[in-house]
């Protein structure tokens, strides 16, 4: 073999390839420091570089190359391109060349392991001996088997930054691993929520330490002269109302926060002020209210009656399905959703672009607006085809409709309210929605044991203060004494008793009577429920069958109810989002008691409940007339006339003889013979 081309002078190397410079990783800044050798320079501007120490060794201009292991050339490089195996890549670190120092040399290392020089230029060494500066790499390159290379597969890639191998690996990372990435945030938010949390419990502790008690009572010797030109001025509201945040949380750790000295009734006081001042309710009911709930309960009650129930209204089964008018007015530019689970027929809105009480489909009696709460009784009342029902306060006609499509026009409905002018809304309503098993009356309730009875089911919707419809109606907060809340309960055990007396007991499919009032009290609720069961004790307590409500009271203020008043549910604004409600249902299993329809209204029946037996007298006058006592004293069990029935019926039945073509009188002839 001759002395091979390699001592020849070479110009400067080419420029090298970026493409190829990132398939090398970076090298680590300790072995550069070992391993790096600087390149030598001749007088005559040759550049010799150097080659591996494994490899080749360097010699003198004059000699020639000699291989330290075997198989490794030492001739030249070839003008001819051979395929054979590359074995090491180098890179050069020249300040003059283009690629930088920073960006590749560290590539190198880190692919070669520490092995290749930080000044060196890039070039390989083959079998045979050639050397190769990088310049006419084959594409075998990619694909050699050398253990210097990396296996993945993205090497043939360009990569200028750090930032951009990063990124890739998260987004493979995130594309494999997409379950377990949403599980790790979602540890991370919980992580964040448990701070959080732990941050309040501290502030919390912080606040609970004996030094920091607040002070929201007044002092006893303060000059009642100012206290007077205090409460002459304007409340501030703001003030107001961290006082109250301040009482009720002292109230719920009354042994660590109160004052020495101060009882809980004082606190109590100064929450039930600040409660009527704050919200404009009058002390009688505000402290009425108050006795309801807990003091932090009782602060969302009187805050939700600031803000209105949603808009709500029912779909009339009888004319149309919910899916098809929530899709016409859903054209019209109505936002709406299902009221809830628990309703199959209500609609509840929450943004309309047209009046919702003039659009075709109202007219045309789709639906009515009610609301949400006054579904409740209908579902416990559960009405069933050919029944005949009474609705003793039927109108505006909501209820009464409602039943109506339940029973899908079949059966009789006796819709009555005492009040003639609104009982012509509740003629329109009832044109309106289709409902032609309704007959309308205009009586006072009291009065319907004697009228008519044999109902199977019973609906009493009775008057009430309407402390559950504050938000509708704010003037309750002040117009409502305490003389209400005796004459209303007192016209509600009435009106409950003559709907016991009115139900045939012996029905086959219903006999039940349903009590709910707008009410929250336990005045006009639990108390009025609890008299039918001691006056009536051919009834019980049943379930209602709604699926969701508060438990009614079993105890309040030191009186003890009924154990199944549990069967009785509440409904509060602040719970359910709906106007405040109660609802019990009664099953009448025997005939009521000889004259119970007179006892009913009796005076003396008040007087053991407690009431002023003056008003009572003065309410029963009103309503029946001067005689009204001694009419009732007259009707008997059921308010059936024997007599005038009997007529009714011999009457029917000739009618329905003549239909069949035979004469009544021959008929009677005969069987007289």
């Amino acid at each position: 073999m001759g002395v091979g081309r390699r001592m020849k002078k070479q110009g400067p190397p080419s420029p090298l390839d970026e493409c190829k410079i990132t398939l090398l990783k970076k090298r680590k800044a300790a072995e550069v420091e070992s391993n790096g050798r600087g390149k030598k320079r001749k007088a005559s501007g040759e550049i010799v570089r150097p080659m591996m120490p494994t490899k080749v060794a360097n010699s003198p201009r004059t000699s020639s190359l000699k291989p330290k292991t075997k198989g490794i050339a030492t001739n030249g490089r070839s003008p001819h391109k051979q395929n054979g195996k590359k074995l090491v890549a180098r890179v050069t670190s020249e300040k003059k060349q283009v690629l930088s120092e920073d960006s590749s040399d560290d590539d190198a290392a880190d692919l070669l392991g520490g092995d290749i020089d930080n000044d060196s230029d890039a070039s390989m060494v083959f079998k045979d001996g050639r050397i190769d500066d990088g310049d006419d790499l084959p594409d075998e390159f990619l694909e050699s088997g050398s253990s210097v290379f990396d296996s993945d597969p993205d090497t043939g890639r360009a990569m200028f930054s750090e930032d951009e191998g990063d990124s890739d690996a998260e987004e493979k990372l995130t594309a494999a691993n997409i379950e377990g990435l949403s599980k790790r945030l979602d540890a991370e938010q919980d992580d964040e929520a448990a701070d959080a949390q732990l941050e309040l419990e501290e502030a919390a502790l912080r606040t609970n330490i004996d030094g920091d008690r607040p002070k929201v009572l007044e002092e006893a010797d303060e000059d009642e002269e100012a206290l007077t030109a205090t409460t002459r001025l304007a409340p501030d509201l703001q003030l107001l109302r961290s006082r109250i945040t301040d009482t009720i949380r002292v109230l719920e750790d009354f042994g660590k926060l109160s004052e020495e000295g101060r009882s809980r009734a004082d606190y109590t006081s100064q929450l039930q002020k600040d409660i009527s001042l704050y919200y404009g309710y009058s002390p009688y009911l505000a402290e009425k209210l108050l006795n309801l709930f807990p003091p932090r309960e009782a602060f969302a009650f009187f805050e939700a009656n600031e803000s209105p129930r949603p808009l709500v209204l029912r779909t009339n089964t009888l004319r149309t399905h919910r899916r098809d008018l929530a899709q016409a007015l859903i054209n019209r530019g109505v936002t709406l959703e299902p009221v809830g689970k628990w309703s199959k027929v209500g609609l509840q809105v929450f943004e309309s672009q047209v009046p919702l009480g003039a659009t075709s489909e109202y007219l045309a009696g789709h639906y009515i607006l009610q609301a949400a709460s006054s579904f409740l009784p209908v579902m416990a009342l559960a009405p069933q085809e050919d029944e005949r029902i009474l609705d003793m306060a039927a109108a505006p006609g909501g209820k009464t409709t409602y039943i109506a499509a339940l029973m899908k026009n079949t059966g009789s409905i006796f819709a009555n309210d005492s009040n003639k002018s609104r009982a012509k809304a509740l003629i329109g309503n009832i044109h309106r929605l289709g409902a032609k098993n309704t007959i309308v009356c205009n009586h006072d309730a009291r009065d319907f044991p004697k009228i008519i009875g044999g109902f199977d089911r019973v609906l009493l919707d009775a008057p009430c203060s309407g402390t559950g419809v504050i938000a509708k109606d704010p003037s309750v907060k002040t117009n409502k004494t305490e003389k209400d809340f005796m004459l209303l309960p007192h016209l509600q055990k009435q009106l409950l008793l003559a709907a016991i007396d009115s139900v045939d007991h012996a029905s086959k499919t219903g006999g039940y009577i349903v009590y709910s009032t707008c009410s929250v009290t336990v005045e006009e609720n639990e108390q009025v429920v609890q008299y039918a069961l001691s006056r009536r004790p051919n009834v019980r307590l049943v379930e209602t069958g709604l699926t969701f409500g508060v438990e009614g009271f079993v105890s309040y203020m030191g009186k003890k109810f009924h154990p199944k008043m549990r069967m009785t549910r509440r409904y509060y604004p602040h719970a359910y989002n709906v106007d405040g409600f109660f609802v019990s249902k009664f099953k009448k299993f025997a005939p009521s008691p000889a004259g119970g329809a007179a006892a009913s209204g009796a005076t003396k029946d008040a007087d053991a409940d407690g009431n002023d037996g003056v008003e009572c007298v003065n309410l029963h006058d009103k309503g029946a007339g001067e005689d009204g006592e001694a009419v009732e004293k007259d009707i008997p069990f059921g308010g059936f006339d024997d007599g005038e029935d009997e007529a009714y019926i011999e009457q029917a039945r000739r009618r329905r003889l003549r239909r069949k073509g035979i004469d009544p009188k021959a008929k009677k002839s005969r069987s007289r013979l």
